[in-house]
């Protein structure tokens, strides 16, 4: 793609550069904000290890506790504690968990590959429901059909996920025998991969993805019918009918490729989400996906833990974006590469 302001060609190899440039800062400022948001809180981890011990009468020797502090560092000043951590992610050194006695990466990679089956197949469900629910209440506007899907959409929207989670397991359970709780039977938590397993997972795969999925949807349905809407309505679309295209043509060709960019741009959503997750919704289904573990981290002051991964979403956002901003670019010809007019 090629474009001209003051004389000179913008490529898209130039877009690239820029953009990566900028992505690098954005790093780094966010990795600041997020260590010092993470140290805000009075104590440390060991702090609040000594509280739990103290609230069941137990005691920890004050020497142990000082050589535990020299170990993990705790006895540093914050920003020699930051540059340490900042320097270990540059060289794929994320941190010990204190909590789990265990390196980073090792306790984020137990719990992925759940996340990301759960997260992605969650993806796919609200692409497949809202796509042609969104093109059909657009082209039917008003019709009895565009009402019944606006309800439903507006239902799906102030639905809490825990209490759809709720009734879901509950009609699982009456219905089909499902186990309640977790992503496969209690017999497989500790087993290794197998047919059996996959099975078990596929059998209450549908209960996460179906109230992960539900606001997800109705958001996106309502998001695609304005869009297109808008679009139907621009004299291009009645130039296109004028000169004889059929409706299923006009429809695809033109305003359906300017309506999809909600999808495009959420990219930028996707990813973080595939391997965050709805923590919520899996602490109520008790889920072994990595929302609940990071919720654990923040609360127990598990910094190491808890700042990795908030800056491997961070990461995989601005991934996201640059990813549907190039996207973008390419498949709408109204989205430019710059600002400013052409020359």
């Amino acid at each position: 793609m090629l474009r001209f302001r003051k004389g000179r060609p913008i490529t898209m190899l130039g877009f690239f550069v820029r953009r990566i440039m900028v992505m690098i800062p954005t790093l780094l400022a966010i990795s600041a904000i997020t260590f010092v948001i993470i140290q805000l809180p009075p104590g440390d981890y060991l702090t609040t290890l000594v509280t739990e011990l103290e609230s069941r009468g137990e005691a920890i020797d004050q020497s142990r506790l000082q050589f535990l502090r020299e170990t993990y560092g705790l006895d540093k000043p914050m920003i020699e504690q930051y540059f340490v951590w900042l320097g270990g992610m540059l060289t794929g050194d994320y941190g010990y968990s204190f909590e789990y006695n265990r390196p980073v990466a090792d306790v984020v990679g137990d719990r992925m590959l759940l996340t990301i089956v759960v997260s992605f197949a969650t993806i796919i469900f609200i692409w497949v429901v809202s796509f042609p629910i969104g093109i059909y209440s657009a082209t039917h506007q008003y019709s009895l059909g565009d009402y019944g899907l606006t309800f439903l959409g507006f239902l799906g929207l102030a639905t809490p996920n825990f209490l759809l989670a709720l009734v879901l397991l509950y009609f699982a359970n009456v219905m089909f025998g499902t186990s309640i709780g977790g992503l496969m039977d209690p017999v497989y938590m500790d087993a290794p991969w197998s047919w059996g397993k996959m099975v078990s997972v596929l059998e209450h795969l549908w209960i996460p993805v179906i109230v992960i999925g539900t606001s997800g949807t109705a958001g996106m349905i309502r998001r695609l019918r304005a869009n297109l809407l808008d679009e139907l309505h621009k004299q291009y679309v009645v130039t296109a009918r004028a000169k004889g295209l059929s409706p299923a043509r006009v429809l695809w060709k033109y305003p359906l490729r300017m309506a999809i960019n909600p999808f495009i741009s959420d990219i930028g959503n996707l990813l973080p989400q595939i391997v965050s997750g709805a923590a919520v919704v899996s602490i109520v289904l008790s889920l072994p996906t990595t929302g609940p573990m990071l919720l654990d981290a923040l609360r127990s002051q598990d910094m190491y833990l808890a700042g990795s991964f908030l800056m491997f979403l961070a990461l995989l956002t601005v991934v996201g974006v640059f990813l549907s901003d190039v996207a973008l670019a390419m498949l709408d010809p109204r989205i430019r590469l710059e600002g400013g007019a052409n020359r």
